[in-house]
């Protein structure tokens, strides 16, 4: 469930803001805030516009001294940034917690942070958006069948090893079901599991979909990470061709590209299904 919460409460509509999420960020220039932001993480790179703002460094390396001298009227930490909490706190900071669950809590942030920012109506607007984009999918896999579906997440580079893949809970498990897949570890309680070539072999996925944060994967790259999986040749899915690499950060960002980044697991899904764009 995701954890927003106001714990400092200002009145007006914040003019500095600072978001050191990725998600976050993307949310509050979609909502129209973007103006108002002074402040992003260091890994935020979407939209464009974030690449002139001050970097406030990330998740595990917060820099609470280039934030205090921003000068913020409002900040949007992960709540699991205690320590920065607390110090935000004592410096009567107003903060606006943060934390992505199920791809349904991707909704409530966007309408959250419309509220606090006195940006309602947009944030309304960008939400009915994502739902009906989500609906209209759903609609183009009416009675497709689902394949059983490993979601790779990360693994090292050029092996199986260190495989880690969505388990049965959270936003990523949440979008490859939407984009109709059956993921072989909906029975895991958590949103990330490693797994062993054992184990894969086990759950004999029909399809291996790898999702990678960066922008791009060379056809090099991706010829040569495709080969790794020829050392498992009984697989379903490398026995029918279905080991698939998919690029880009909003496959890995719940916020507001939320929408297409399920178009583009549903394509891979069912290449075949009219009406999911391109």
């Amino acid at each position: 469930m995701t954890a927003v919460a106001t714990l400092v409460t200002a009145q007006a509509a914040p003019q500095r803001i600072v978001s050191a999420i990725p998600a976050v960020t993307e949310i509050l220039f979609a909502i129209g805030a973007g103006p108002q932001v002074v402040g992003v993480g260091s890994y935020d790179r979407c939209p464009a516009e974030v690449e002139d703002l001050a970097r406030v460094g990330g998740l595990i390396d917060p820099d609470i001294e280039a934030i205090l001298a921003l000068e913020p009227d409002l900040v949007v930490p992960y709540a699991t940034q205690r320590d920065l909490i607390s110090q935000l706190e004592s410096a009567r900071i107003p903060l606006l917690l943060y934390e992505h669950g199920s791809l349904g809590d991707v909704l409530t942030t966007i309408l959250a942070l419309g509220r606090r920012t006195r940006r309602s109506a947009q944030a309304e607007r960008v939400a009915r958006g994502i739902e009906q984009n989500l609906a209209a999918i759903g609609t183009a896999l009416t009675d497709r069948p689902r394949p059983r579906t490993l979601l790779v997440i990360a693994r090292e580079p050029n092996s199986l090893r260190n495989l880690f893949a969505s388990g049965g809970v959270g936003f990523q498990h949440d979008m490859l079901v939407l984009a109709g897949g059956e993921n072989v570890l909906a029975g895991t309680s958590t949103r990330a599991a490693q797994v062993t070539t054992e184990t894969i072999l086990q759950l004999a996925p029909d399809v291996v979909l790898e999702v990678r944060a960066g922008d791009t994967m060379t056809e090099a790259e991706i010829a040569r990470e495709a080969a790794v999986w020829q050392t498992l040749p009984s697989l379903p899915a490398v026995r029918e061709g279905r080991v698939v690499f998919l690029a880009g950060s909003d496959l890995v960002i719940p916020g507001p590209r939320i929408a297409s980044a399920v178009a583009r697991f549903a394509r891979a899904l069912h290449p075949d299904a009219p009406g999911l764009g391109q």
